[in-house]
């Protein structure tokens, strides 16, 4: 359950095995190695069907739930139960986003962009078409769905330049800076999130910026 992942609404996260790509500050290590137990959908819906009542919606997350395909399925089965939903993306898959976009399936988009494109492998240790990012960005933004682009920023890797380069990329829409912060679950214990006087620095830095939030001060 909860109050915080999904703007407005009490909600419970249903979280989705694998990803389709392998970033070392990853809290969900498990989710993504496909390590994690496994729960049928009949106890998924008999969890609802007692709370629906209680619960506004449901945020879908993982993981990447865009890699499997019953996802839209799944949603669609949700919707019947009278939810609203949340979707967690990475974004590498806008033929699917495109789809629930078209069938306006859910109720808002939470997407996360790693890096500037030429520090995108450095972060998810994989080799991508970046171009997939940019028409999922495009997608989101064209909705009229609600939605909003996040970066967990690490020490390190982002710049100011770089979150300034991003935050133009989505082009006034809402992007929230979330601070990287360490946890028992992370491959790379190197990484470092920023100090908060460092924060500070960066909120000033987007102070003319509406729509850039720091999240995490």
């Amino acid at each position: 359950m909860t109050t915080q992942d999904f703007p407005g609404n009490l909600a419970c996260i249903i979280f989705t095995l694998g990803c389709n790509f392998n970033c070392d500050y990853c809290y969900n290590r498990d989710l993504v190695e496909s390590k994690a137990p496994e729960i049928n959908k009949e106890e998924i819906f008999s969890y609802l069907e007692k709370r629906k009542n209680m619960i506004d919606g449901v945020v879908i997350s993982g993981g990447e739930p865009t890699i499997w395909d019953d996802l839209i399925p799944f949603i669609e089965e949700l919707r019947e139960y009278g939810f609203k939903i949340k979707l967690d993306t990475n974004g590498y898959r806008p033929e699917v986003l495109k789809e629930i976009v078209d069938k306006k399936l859910v109720d808002y988009i939470a997407m996360d962009i790693k890096a500037i494109f030429n520090k995108y492998f450095k972060v998810i240790n994989t080799k991508i078409d970046t171009n997939k990012i940019l028409e999922s960005i495009e997608i989101i933004k064209k909705s009229k769905i609600d939605h909003e682009f996040r970066t967990t920023i690490i020490k390190g890797i982002h710049t100011i330049e770089d979150l300034d380069k991003m935050a133009n990329l989505v082009d006034g829409d809402s992007y929230y800076l979330q601070n990287f912060r360490m946890e028992d679950t992370v491959r790379n214990k190197k990484m470092e999130g920023f100090t908060e006087e460092e924060l500070k620095n960066i909120k000033e830095y987007f102070k003319e910026k509406s729509n850039v939030t720091v999240r995490y001060v």
